[in-house]
């Protein structure tokens, strides 16, 4: 599943996120924007997407030259053909790819079906939390292929490292129970859950020439909550 349209000729591609429709993901898009990047943001949500492109702008780069695609990254295929349509519209693949896309079906581990393990492995791949045996799973998975990717790559110029968010204030982390929230902001140190901006200023700085000497690393931006 994935449409997207390109209807004018645009600068060179800066930017492609997943998951760009809300929470952090659409953060990434606006702070990358404003550093000039042209961006293409992709969603399942392809309503969501174009939501998030019409609040792009910044300094050097107009709104005319993001573009929004609709797209399931659980499926090679759709990955593929997104990348042919980006390269399509912004006349070359992105410099910078930012993985934002996550899902959660959270049960035990006993209760949990072979269909919602497969569902978040497919879309996500620190810590352990109960009731979240598929999502940390996934999670994991991402610091090993963060690695293993970095390893493989570097000798082309190609950096490869992962955010590791605590709780943010997302759509996602809206469906906590509010007990469940006053309880974890009651241990983190700085006192209060994270914003999506937050962890776009990490990335940002990922993304750019400051951390050229940084790869195959695993940041978490948490307030400090797992120390």
């Amino acid at each position: 599943m994935l449409s997207g349209a390109c209807p004018w000729p645009v600068q060179p591609l800066g930017l492609l996120a997943a998951g760009a429709g809300s929470g952090i993901g659409r953060a990434v898009s606006v702070r990358l924007a404003q550093e000039g990047a042209a961006v293409a943001a992709c969603d399942l949500d392809g309503a969501a997407a174009r939501e998030t492109v019409q609040l792009l702008g910044g300094p050097g780069s107009e709104k005319r030259a993001h573009a929004a695609f609709q797209t399931d990254v659980s499926e090679a295929g759709s990955a593929r053909r997104l990348l042919e349509q980006v390269q399509a519209c912004f006349t070359r693949p992105p410099s910078v790819v930012v993985s934002c896309a996550g899902i959660t079906r959270d049960e035990f581990l006993l209760h949990m079906s072979e269909d919602d393990w497969d569902k978040v492995i497919a879309v996500n791949l620190k810590v352990g939390n109960m009731g979240q045996t598929n999502y940390s799973a996934s999670k994991a998975g991402v610091i090993g292929l963060t690695q293993t990717v970095a390893r493989e790559l570097g000798r082309y110029g190609i950096r490869c490292n992962s955010v590791l968010p605590g709780f943010i204030t997302t759509p996602m982390t809206q469906k906590v129970p509010q007990k469940v929230l006053d309880k974890i902001t009651a241990m983190i140190p700085v006192g209060h859950l994270g914003n999506p901006e937050d962890v776009a200023d990490v990335v940002a700085f990922l993304a750019s020439d400051d951390s050229g000497y940084i790869t195959g690393a695993s940041v978490e931006v948490t307030g400090g909550l797992f120390m």
